[in-house]
């Protein structure tokens, strides 16, 4: 039993797991974080599951990274810290069942946690995407770094160092490749699984081996890469 996500499957081999913290427009806190890695290994170990939505509850956010109205709970000592992304990330978690992830409104900071790691992203018109870390005296560190691998340097740099002060539209993330979709708000999620169904239904060794040879590769250099595909 999950309290801050939801997570259903159903027979056409879909899992959807659903961010369900609108009332602070779905940051995440520790148990959401331990709770979103502990469905990956339910979804990695269901034979059942050969792709998954990943979606959130109301429509103001997405997501808006981590909820700093509580104590996340890290330690003392700042070298033992813990990225909360390694829990959030279905990568780090080494789940290559394909993810499709649905974003509406705000997708800010930490979010990037979830759409720099899934597989094919799309958004509603009303998305809006940027990084407030800097608007906050913070360093943006780790998102960026993913970032960089869906729009390149360019993009990624304006995001992080404009902060609150500018957001990329549903339109201008199309065109910079940092979503594959866009569609009306009412059409998100149906359109979510629809494409999560369709690549459920091909064999799920091809799929998963598919996720894994490309995301693996983006670590190594051109030869390596070529000899570990």
């Amino acid at each position: 039993t999950y309290r801050t996500i939801r997570y259903e499957t159903s027979s056409d081999r879909v899992a959807t797991v659903t961010l369900n913290r609108p009332e602070v427009l779905n940051a995440f806190d520790r148990q959401m974080c331990e709770e979103v890695q502990h469905v990956w290994g339910t979804i990695k170990a269901n034979p059942d599951v050969n792709a998954v939505v990943l979606r959130s509850e109301g429509e103001r956010a997405f997501c808006t990274g981590l909820d700093i109205s509580k104590p996340f709970g890290q330690p003392d000592d700042v070298w033992n810290h813990l990225d909360p992304g390694e829990l959030l990330s279905p990568k780090w978690q080494k789940l290559w069942k394909p993810v499709v992830c649905a974003v509406q409104g705000m997708c800010t900071a930490g979010a990037f946690y979830f759409v720099n790691e899934s597989d094919v992203v799309i958004c509603s018109t009303d998305a809006t995407f940027f990084d407030s870390h800097v608007s906050g005296g913070l360093v943006s560190a780790i998102e960026p770094i993913g970032l960089m691998r869906r729009v390149g340097l360019g993009e990624t740099l304006r995001m992080a160092l404009m902060g609150n002060d500018e957001r990329m539209s549903a339109e201008t993330a199309l065109r910079v490749s940092l979503v594959t979709e866009v569609v009306e708000g009412d059409q998100l999620w149906s359109r979510a699984h629809e494409l999560a169904a369709e690549i459920a239904a091909r064999p799920s060794s091809a799929t998963q081996g598919t996720v894994r040879a490309i995301w693996e590769s983006l670590d190594r250099p051109y030869r390596a890469a070529m000899e570990q595909g």
